[in-house]
């Protein structure tokens, strides 16, 4: 569509997850388009990120340190281990305020069409860190899709050996929602995960 540079940048950022082509156009407009932008600045810090940031030895959570600031946190339940897919679920569960236990990242869930099988999740890693009994409950909060299921499920019979809790995050209706427009799933899910008032 544009002329040399200027498509080549909106190929790029349209490259990224989750920025179509118009997205892409937009970003890559409102850079040109505002000279108040600090091009250098978001530059230096695209390549600060990718040689300061790293994984945690422990969760697998993103950190600056070998270790993140959730698994260097002494005030942390060290009995409870919350599992999830990604860093991002971290994130979005540090926001509630709720959970005050430590993490473990999977770094994916189990997806045989997309080749992912347990081996190429931090699995191995999981019960290495169960394996000294300190640990008394683990939380599954996988996606509530097909994946997220297959993947806790699969934990779920791995870990029923061992002395250790397993549950997993209650899911259902979003506050907000109206029952007409819930999935069969969704509904069914929220009768199962019903709650004495």
């Amino acid at each position: 569509m544009y002329d040399g540079i200027v498509q080549e940048l909106i190929d790029e950022f349209g490259r990224l997850p989750g920025i179509g082509p118009k997205s892409a156009q937009r970003i890559a407009f409102h850079i040109l388009q505002t000279p108040s932008f600090d091009v250098k600045r978001l530059s230096e810090l695209l390549v600060e990120v990718r040689e300061r940031v790293r994984f945690c030895e422990i969760c697998g959570n993103v950190s600056e340190h070998d270790r993140c600031a959730i698994c260097r946190d002494p005030r942390r339940n060290p009995e409870l281990i919350c599992v999830v897919e990604d860093a991002k679920d971290v994130a979005a569960i540090e926001r509630t305020r709720e959970f005050r236990g430590l993490y473990h990242v999977l770094g994916g869930a189990i997806s045989p069409i997309a080749g992912v099988g347990p081996d190429d999740l931090r699995i191995a890693q999981l019960m290495t860190r169960l394996a000294d009994g300190t640990v008394q409950e683990v939380i599954l909060a996988t996606n509530p899709n097909l994946e997220g299921e297959a993947t806790a499920s699969y934990l779920s019979r791995l870990l029923t050996s061992m002395d250790i809790t397993v549950s997993r995050l209650a899911s259902g209706l979003p506050v907000g929602g109206d029952l007409e427009y819930a999935d069969e799933v969704t509904l069914g899910r929220a009768f199962e995960g019903r709650r004495r008032l």
